[in-house]
């Protein structure tokens, strides 16, 4: 049964102020992700007096990168022409490939600053990021954005407030689905075998999960970025070079770590 989706991306409007579903739900994977994060540093008795400063760095990178990742590797002449329009987040427009770059740059920059071990803390910290991710993409869905290719499928969605009249996959829905299971995928293995684990091992576990699954779900998307004479999405092309890292690590360093 094709699904008409005519739901407004404000929640509630009262006076000059909205609520908007985005910013919502962005803000709900925010916090569960910081209190799952909370409870691994508590069952690892890491020090939680690291832990609100590096997720302070890890916000404002996270942000920051998501959104100058979709301005240049999405949109550019948008947002070239009204640079303004770059503020506009609530608007919706981030773009995990930025935000893994500004998450990374963020971090660094702490242990810096901080004087602790890139490896120190980082595995417990990616355990949390799927749940963002899934919450930022149902924010999608609700503002209608990030459209699937047309489907004759019965679960095909009708996005009507933006003018469509054909149904499409809910792309932004697989996504969602995806990063949850990524987030799951990570969980029982950090509870079988986190302490067993060299450092860096969730990371790059993470990096390899997350974008096979991206590139996985971009087959779905309809096109995006400013590659059309490819046979590829843009988030397929900033996929592989992660994918290719973490395969490296598994297969040459991760032995060697396993053996010692």
């Amino acid at each position: 049964m094709t699904f008409i989706h005519d739901i407004s991306p404000t929640l509630l409007s009262f006076g000059g102020l909205e609520i908007r579903w985005y910013g919502l739900l962005f803000a709900v994977g925010i916090m569960l992700t910081y209190f799952f994060i909370r409870w691994v540093f508590q069952k690892q008795k890491y020090p939680l007096d690291k832990l609100d400063s590096v997720v302070l760095f890890l916000f404002f990178g996270l942000v920051i990168g998501a959104r100058l990742g979709h301005v240049f590797f999405y949109e550019w002449d948008y947002f070239s022409a009204q640079p303004l329009e770059i503020l506009k987040i609530w608007n919706g427009g981030l773009a995990s490939h930025g935000a893994a770059i500004g998450l990374f740059v963020a971090y660094f920059a702490w242990c810096k600053i901080n004087k602790v071990k890139f490896s120190q803390y980082i595995d417990a910290l990616v355990l949390g990021m799927p749940i963002t991710a899934g919450f930022v993409r149902l924010g999608n869905f609700f503002n209608s954005e990030i459209l699937g290719n047309l489907t004759g499928s019965d679960y095909g969605v009708i996005f009507e407030r933006v003018g469509e009249t054909l149904p499409r996959h809910p792309v932004q829905l697989y996504s969602a689905f995806m990063n949850f299971l990524v987030f799951a995928i990570l969980f029982v293995v950090y509870k079988k075998s986190f302490k067993k684990m060299p450092r860096m091992f969730f990371l790059f576990l993470y990096v390899l999960l997350y974008f096979v699954g991206r590139f996985v779900v971009e087959f779905w998307k309809d096109l995006q970025g400013p590659i059309e004479s490819l046979p590829i999405q843009m988030g397929q092309l900033l996929s592989i070079f992660p994918v290719l890292i973490a395969l490296g690590y598994f297969i040459f360093i991760y032995p060697k770590q396993k053996k010692s």
